[in-house]
């Protein structure tokens, strides 16, 4: 047992009890009412970081929540690694499908169960309790600097400008992050790219009112009805986004792409049992990976509109709303999507209703080399940990900023996620595996190790 191992097993019990402190907080960024539980998360982590051994760490107002960043310089002639990541989660709704109470986390079945227990809070923690490690064992090995925000779940409203603000403060060699999955811990990956977004919310209104269903229906517009016809013309039926120009910029994979990538292991049926569901579909001509992979997507996340309490309400909605969002590939142009999105569903709405888009938030996709030092340095960590060598995925998910991280930076990232598919962010039932947790402690040294090697004094 090497000193990192050594000092996880001393210290697991207390990683923990600090771990659920942070995920006892609501940092639900999308609410309002969460204001402060955004600010009570920031204070938490200045104090974990200033206890793990940073030099500094200091809280920064945005126009939106808070950002926390802490240093521990070492030495200007060692390389810098900038680690990002967030402390706001998503939602917990519907409540009734959780298992346990979503801010009082559990562990249960050997893994952590809670609201951000993967997504982002535990991941991140990983790093603070890494550099906490190297720090009090003398092995930190590069400068490190850590950047973390609250508004990731909606969209890294401010953090651009907050970059474009600290540049100087913000200089690093590479962004390290860890808020992406592995295919599995028999089969470690390291997240190689991402695809962008384009998050959209739509208004239908019809009559100034709601109206009585039994004497203006048949006559007047349903917003409703219009909705979902307007909804239901956006895919042909070969799954095509139909939005004139959405694909004009699409970056399409070749064949040797696309061969690399389907040697990624794919079990159909187990895939299908996991996520309860009896078929698969999508974009005719690429396999599951790819449409999740290279495509770009449409999917609603939410529609709604009329009477959907309890019993019968018969009425003919005044309006119609739904929450729309296209997961982008390389080249698209998130505000460029939203644009053509508006364009079209303005073409298509019928007479009778009027519609109003708007474009909550965007982001590009991203691309990291697989050939630089900062890959490398990732890859040898996490074969050292999980005992074999990792294979780059590109990811379907999206976190916006890191394009806007080599843009206004001009620093690259590195991916190396430790979550699994199976750990429901996003959803009912967040959970997190210890094994998990304690093997991303344990590979963030040894990409420190690794890194400091290949990238040597400057």
């Amino acid at each position: 047992m090497d000193y990192i191992q050594k000092y996880i097993e001393v210290h697991k019990e207390r990683f923990i009890d600090e771990l659920f402190g942070l995920l006892r907080i609501p940092s639900i960024s999308a609410k309002s009412e969460n204001k402060m539980d955004m600010v009570a998360a920031a204070e938490y982590l200045k104090k974990m970081f200033l206890g793990a051994g940073a030099d500094n760490a200091e809280i920064f107002s945005t126009n939106g929540n808070p950002v926390v960043f802490a240093e521990k310089i070492i030495s200007k002639d060692k390389p810098t690694v900038l680690v990002y990541g967030h402390y706001d989660v998503m939602p917990v709704e519907p409540l009734e499908e959780w298992n346990s109470v979503p801010f009082e986390p559990v562990i249960r079945d050997g893994k952590i169960w809670g609201r951000g227990a993967d997504d982002d809070k535990g991941q991140l923690f990983m790093h603070i309790k890494a550099f906490e490690l190297m720090n009090r064992t003398g092995k930190l090995t590069c400068n490190i600097k850590f950047m973390v925000e609250g508004e990731e779940e909606i969209g890294s409203q401010h953090l651009g400008q907050f970059c474009a603000d600290h540049k100087k403060l913000l200089e690093a060699d590479v962004i390290l992050i860890s808020d992406t999955t592995m295919i599995s811990p028999e089969i470690p990956s390291i997240t190689s790219g991402l695809r962008g977004i384009s998050y959209m919310q739509v208004e239908v209104t019809g009559p100034s009112r709601d109206l009585h269903s039994g004497i203006f229906g048949g006559n007047v517009v349903n917003p409703c009805n219009a909705l979902c016809d307007m909804i239901s013309s956006l895919k042909d039926k070969d799954s095509r986004i139909t939005v004139p120009g959405f694909y004009d910029d699409v970056y399409e994979c070749g064949v040797e792409e696309r061969k690399v990538m389907s040697e990624r292991p794919f079990n159909r049926e187990k895939y299908m049992e996991s996520i309860g569901v009896t078929a698969l579909n999508g974009e005719l001509g690429y396999t599951e990976i790819e449409r999740t992979g290279i495509r770009p997507t449409l999917d609603i996340n939410g529609i709604w509109g009329g009477y959907t309490g309890e019993g019968t309400k018969t009425i003919l909605p005044s309006k119609a709303h739904a929450k729309i969002s296209m997961r982008l590939v390389p080249n698209q142009e998130p505000e460029k999507i939203a644009a053509l999105f508006e364009e079209y569903l303005a073409k298509i709405a019928p007479d009778g209703v009027s519609v109003k888009t708007r474009y909550l938030h965007g982001g590009e996709a991203y691309m990291s080399p697989i050939d630089s030092p900062e890959y490398k340095a990732a890859e040898i960590a996490v074969e050292s940990v999980f005992g074999k060598k990792p294979i780059p995925v590109r990811s379907g998910g999206s976190i916006p900023i890191v394009a806007t991280f080599e843009k206004v930076l001009g620093i690259k990232s590195i991916l190396m996620g430790f979550g699994l598919e199976s750990d429901a962010i996003h959803s009912p039932n967040e959970n997190f595996p210890l094994e998990q947790f304690f093997k991303g402690i344990e590979s963030v040294p040894r990409f420190f190790e690794n890194y400091a090697k290949f990238k040597g004094a400057r």
